[in-house]
């Protein structure tokens, strides 16, 4: 059977990755000097609590080739197929590093690394289709055109509170930076085709939001999506736009997911956003 590998950007609900037998290698969470596993040695609330005292602003790096290696290895004990999917190569290099690991192994093992082109929810839907698909007995080719069917159906709109990460990551330059923070402006941002790009320009959190409830409402057919933020805790924010989202679609679900330190360290705390997967219709 084949069997899946993705990492800690993904989101998964408890017990998922363990009742599917998903593989989840942990990124890397930089404070200083000091290098926490993303899930393992720092949870998502703790993260949140150390960056909201802002005495340091963190960074992420990809697992280690080592770390890939082992998880690989140890599955090729029972398989000769792994599917291998990671978050967007534009917002990390976990991708470039699992095909570093998986090259030496291919001889005795085939391993397909899948760029997600997403990251959270979007990452998670993807392993969770993989894995499914696995327990179904479908092949490594079969799943991964799977995936690919998938990846352009998945979308990921957000807004963040302050430029700063933006700055820091390279999106914006510092000039926009000061301007935008002086003239108050909240970016809407899009990851389209793996990387974040801007999409639009609001004064405010409320218009923020509006925008947010546009952009779920022109879907003609939505097979999930959720809300994303930082905690699990619906904001006031966040349930108003969930009681306009359920006067028009009545029959959605809207669950609030928490992003992840990861991309937390490209758009910062207190970002708003939605994550919608349109299925293939």
């Amino acid at each position: 059977m084949v069997k899946v590998v993705t990492d800690s950007t993904a989101y998964l609900e408890p017990g998922v990755a363990e009742e599917l037998g998903i593989s989840v290698v942990p990124l890397n969470i930089h404070f200083g000097d000091e290098i926490l596993r993303d899930g393992i040695d720092i949870t998502v609330p703790e993260f949140f609590r150390r960056l909201d005292r802002g005495l340091e602003m963190p960074t992420s790096s990809p697992p280690s080739r080592s770390t890939f290696e082992e998880v690989y290895d140890e599955l090729g004990k029972t398989t000769d197929e792994i599917i291998s999917i990671h978050v967007s190569s534009k917002l990390s290099q976990t991708c470039a590093v699992a095909n570093a690991a998986a090259t030496p192994i291919l001889g005795r093992c085939n391993i397909v690394v899948v760029d997600s082109l997403t990251t959270s929810l979007g990452l998670g839907i993807l392993a969770t289709a993989a894995a499914k698909a696995a327990a179904q007995g479908k092949h490594l080719d079969e799943i991964v055109r799977l995936l690919r069917g998938i990846i352009p159906h998945i979308y990921v709109v957000f807004f963040v509170e302050t430029l700063d990460y933006l700055e820091r990551g390279g999106y914006i330059g510092r000039a926009q930076a000061i301007l935008g923070s002086m003239l108050g402006i909240k970016p809407l941002l899009i990851i389209e085709e793996g990387e974040i790009v801007p999409l639009e320009k609001v004064r405010t959190r409320s218009r923020a939001v509006d925008k947010l409830f546009e952009f779920v409402v022109e879907f003609s057919h939505i097979e999930q999506m959720a809300i994303l933020q930082k905690s699990p805790v619906a904001t006031e924010e966040t349930l108003l736009l969930i009681e306009r989202l359920e006067m028009v679609l009545p029959d959605i679900e809207f669950p609030i997911t928490t992003y992840g330190p990861v991309l937390a360290t490209h758009v910062g705390p207190n970002t708003m956003g939605v994550i919608v997967y349109e299925g293939m219709v």
